[in-house]
C-alpha cells in the first residue's frame, strides 16, 4: 500500500523524492512513514517518543509532557541514515522499522 498524495508531503533526499508523513501510534509515540515517490518497494517506519497526541488530553498539565515535533530537516536525516542502515527503498520487501531517539536512528 503507498502513501496517499493527500496529507502526506514531499521531500528529496540526495537526487532521490520521497512522501512521508506523521501519523499516531501506541500511547508515547508517533511514527514516520516514509517511501520512493517513485519506486514503490520497501517503506520506512520509524517509531519517535513523543506525547503531542496527549497534549489535548492533559491540557492545561503539559508540564511534563515530551512535545516532539519532527521537522523536514530531521526527516531528511532519518532517511540518510535508514539507508545507510541498509534500507533499500527501490526493493519490495515489509518495512524497516526503527526507532529515533535524539539524533540517532536504531533497530527496534
Amino acid at each position: 500500500m503507498t502513501l496517499r498524495n493527500k496529507g502526506s508531503r514531499k521531500i528529496v533526499v540526495g537526487n532521490d523524492p520521497y512522501r512521508w508523513v506523521i501519523s499516531t501510534a501506541s500511547k508515547g509515540y508517533i511514527v514516520l512513514m516514509a517511501e520512493h515517490k517513485q519506486e514503490k518497494g520497501r517503506k520506512l517506519r520509524i517509531y519517535i517518543e513523543s506525547d503531542i497526541n496527549d497534549y489535548w488530553v492533559e491540557y492545561p498539565y503539559t508540564d511534563s509532557l515530551n512535545l516532539k515535533v519532527v521537522t523536514p530537516k530531521e526527516v531528511a536525516t532519518i532517511i540518510s541514515q535508514a539507508i545507510e542502515q541498509g534500507w533499500n527503498p527501490k526493493e519490495k520487501g515489509p518495512p524497516m522499522i526503527f526507532d529515533w531517539s535524539g539524533d540517532v536512528l536504531g533497530g527496534r
